[in-house]
């Protein structure tokens, strides 16, 4: 595992009974002897509101962050992925909701490897100016179906 991942983990433990949690980006970094920025990107790419977190970062001290789980459904899940889909989308995007999905438990592997083949490059046998564009368009319309009413 990467460190990244590895501190992800962590974070993800301390929610055990709580919605919210509040740690020290200082204290975090030196428990796994990193750089503060380290913290940081972690909690920058792995707890946004896409993905179902609310943080609040306070400078000083030692850079107090408070994350809060948003407790959401399904289907705003993707209605919110679907939202923040633009025109155009490539296969790494893809994968990068794709495992999101997953790791949130918003769809299961049967759906998550439909989602992919039916959007990868193998598949999309288009010329590379409009496959992104075709990719994000299947995207959507596949994340749409899967909206429960």
């Amino acid at each position: 595992m990467r460190m990244s991942d590895i501190i992800e983990e962590f974070i993800k433990e301390m929610f055990t009974d709580e919605d919210f949690i509040e740690i020290r980006r200082n204290d975090l970094a030196e428990h796994f002897n990193c750089v503060p920025s380290q913290i940081n990107y972690v909690i920058a790419t792995r707890f946004k509101p896409s993905q179902g977190y609310y943080v609040e970062s306070k400078r000083g001290g030692g850079g107090h962050i408070k994350i809060k789980k948003i407790n959401i459904t399904k289907s705003n899940y993707l209605m919110h992925a679907i939202n923040s889909i633009e025109d155009k989308i490539t296969s790494q995007e893809v994968d990068i909701f794709i495992s999101n999905f997953l790791s949130s438990n918003i769809i299961s592997k049967i759906e998550a490897k439909l989602l992919k083949v039916a959007t990868s490059d193998n598949v999309l046998t288009v010329p590379q100016d409009i496959k992104d564009t075709l990719r994000a368009k299947i995207f959507k319309n596949m994340l749409v179906n899967l909206v429960e009413d």
